[in-house]
């Protein structure tokens, strides 16, 4: 079996295979005891089943994220007391190899379901790219990355249609510790690019970042010009700094409202101990119209908490200050919106992922377009599926 217990006194002992009382769910992933903890931190998942696997550098692969939420949230999750289908997601890429000398290779993702319309290149709204392809009001089909990359040494480029470097959360969800999402990452960050984007490693503990991109959102069409870049810096070996901004003209819809500024995101990611990771992020953004209007004003600061008992269960908080003028009110009216996340993540088996929680947001004036108004309370729990 794939769990052992290595605490002889668990009831049967380790020779008995930990026993009745540490067994495959009630032992290693939770112990016997929880508090006692027998068991705790014994947890071996063994290798992930890989439908595809890999193969001189090719691989492929995908998930399904299955979930519910009692009260929407305009932040993905909008469809209330509905199971919903979010993410039929597969992948298939060739990872580039410079440790001896030049290498191409590339990416490509497809999602299907409620999320993929949030992915989709929406930032103009005229039907390129996957932006139409819709399936009813919340389902649809979105091709968020599409790139090619080459490199040489240190040196790496991508071109195409990728994922923003902006910020912690992003939108593949086994890649994020909780179900639901920031409003700063929904409302205040670009979700993909189009464009060009080099990486160079400086050091082995600095990495830079620069490029040039379409706005924000857009698929293979002239959305804006913009810069988009950053510097990750290893501090020391439990501290990481990452700073990214993107800046120019975000947005560029005919006969719409033009966006054009600043913005910049700061992730420090803390490993305070072993099993305890600390996140601090801050972002800011600035834009105006092509009358020099001002369109959105943002500012915020999110922390997260994750204890990490072992690699089948871990626990987590993250607690939101959102300040805004612009996303849910008129530009000058300003608000601040607060939200406390409390969830878990369970891994009964290498290839499942549960991800139940808690969360309370508080809104100054209802603005924020929550389903019970100024705060409300919202429980939901998803199931990822990886292949």
């Amino acid at each position: 079996m794939p769990y052992e217990c290595s605490d002889p006194t668990c009831d049967g002992g380790c020779d008995g295979g930990c026993g009745s009382g540490c067994g495959l769910l009630g032992g290693s992933l939770l112990g016997k005891d929880l508090l006692g903890g027998c068991c705790l931190g014994d947890c071996d998942l063994g290798e992930p089943f890989a439908l595809f696997g890999e193969n001189c550098g090719y691989s492929a692969g995908g998930w399904i994220q299955m979930g519910y939420f009692n009260n929407a949230l305009p932040l993905f999750n909008s469809r209330a007391d509905d199971l919903q289908l979010q993410q039929a997601w597969l992948w298939a890429e060739k990872s580039i190899d410079t440790s001896n000398g030049f290498d191409v290779g590339g990416r490509i993702d497809y999602i299907y379901g409620t999320d993929s319309q949030d992915t989709q290149a929406f930032g103009i709204p005229n039907g390129h790219w996957d932006e139409d392809w819709d399936n009813g009001p919340d389902y649809g089909n979105a091709l968020p990355q599409v790139y090619m990359e080459a490199g040489y040494g240190d040196l790496s480029v991508k071109v195409g249609h990728f994922y923003t470097i902006i910020g912690w959360e992003v939108v593949s969800a086994p890649d994020n510790f909780f179900y639901s999402h920031a409003y700063t990452m929904y409302n205040s960050e670009p979700f993909t690019h189009t464009g060009a984007l080099a990486t160079l490693a400086v050091s082995e503990d600095i990495e830079v970042y620069g490029g040039y991109v379409l706005g924000w959102d857009s698929g293979f069409e002239d959305n804006g010009d913009a810069f988009l870049g950053g510097i990750s810096l290893s501090v020391c070996e439990d501290v990481n700094l990452i700073y990214a901004t993107v800046a120019g003209r975000f947005s560029d819809v005919t006969g719409g409202t033009h966006e054009r500024g600043y913005m910049h995101s700061i992730v420090a990611d803390v490993s305070v101990t072993e099993k305890l990771q600390y996140i601090f992020q801050t972002d800011y953004l600035d834009t105006q119209d092509q009358f020099n209007d001002g369109v959105r004003n943002t500012f915020d600061i999110n922390q997260y908490l994750i204890y990490s008992l072992n690699d089948c269960l871990a626990m987590g908080g993250r607690f939101e200050w959102y300040n805004q003028e612009g996303v849910y009110t008129n530009y000058g009216d300003e608000t601040d919106i607060y939200a406390l996340t409390l969830g878990v993540n369970v891994k009964p088996h290498a290839n499942v992922l549960v991800r139940p929680e808690i969360r309370w947001d508080w809104d100054d004036d209802g603005s924020a377009g929550l389903e019970k108004g100024d705060d409300q309370t919202t429980f939901g729990i998803d199931t990822i599926f990886l292949f």
